[in-house]
């Protein structure tokens, strides 16, 4: 398993104490988000939410059940999440006033695939990594989104060079699959959303105050130190371009 040269942060912070800083535009950020959450539950349905539990993802969580609207969530559990992101889905489960659903992979399709490459087999090749990614996440992603006429995610500009032309309202697969997809929070910065967080109280997953921004399954994810960029802990051993699982490149 590849392991980072980096030296891990010692003393857990609250994330919240660390990054949350509204921006100077966050009031107007903030209603333009609800605006587009409401607009979208009125005019597209049905439609839900992904949900990986992640900050951004909580927080949208949240937004939609204080405007008590028709929005169910989903999330992945790919069978390889971290124990901190399965205790945060128990108790968003126990919690929401919305469905929360969960798509698991098909058992046979990890059994087969573990037996044929090993269970590190992310680590040897991109390849390898990314069918492993499509066991775990896109097939399970085609069953929760099959149906739907509209999904919401957490992306942020700010996020990636790869993410830094999301749009609130992205139309690109309407012509093949019917789909519409919003980013909600696409102008957002960190500490808008650790700020909502802080404001409202909302649950989050203790592994943001282990400074881990993003997070995904527990052998692809690890903590950052200070100056590496958002999504550095995300597959950290590959090149920094190819750091995407398929669930947002576009065709």
């Amino acid at each position: 398993m590849p392991t980072s040269t980096l030296e891990r942060p010692r003393t857990p912070v609250r994330a919240t104490e660390l990054h949350a800083h509204a921006s100077a535009d966050y009031a107007d950020k903030l209603a333009q988000t609800q605006a587009l959450l409401q607009r979208a539950a009125a005019h597209f349905q049905p439609l839900t939410q992904a949900s990986s539990l992640g900050a951004e993802d909580v927080a949208i969580t949240h937004l939609i059940q204080s405007l008590a609207l028709n929005i169910p969530v989903f999330v992945l559990d790919t069978g390889a999440l971290h124990t901190d992101t399965l205790a945060l889905l128990e108790r968003t489960q126990a919690h929401s006033r919305t469905p929360v659903r969960v798509y698991q992979p098909v058992h046979e399709s990890v059994i087969q695939f573990v037996r044929d490459q090993g269970q590190d087999a992310m680590y040897q090749s991109i390849a390898l990594r990314k069918a492993c990614c499509a066991i775990r996440k896109m097939e399970p992603l085609a069953r929760a989104l099959a149906g739907q006429t509209a999904w919401i995610t957490g992306l942020r500009k700010e996020q990636s060079d790869a993410r830094a032309e999301v749009l609130l309202h992205d139309e690109s697969e309407v012509a093949s699959k019917n789909l519409h997809k919003f980013n909600p929070l696409a102008h957002w910065t960190w500490g808008d959303v650790w700020h909502y967080i802080a404001e409202h109280e909302v649950d989050y997953n203790p592994l943001h105050d282990q400074f881990f921004p993003s997070i995904g399954c527990a052998p692809c994810t690890r903590a950052i130190s200070l100056g590496e960029a958002f999504r550095a802990g995300r597959w950290w051993w590959e090149d920094e371009a190819a750091k995407e699982c398929g669930l947002h490149v576009k065709k």
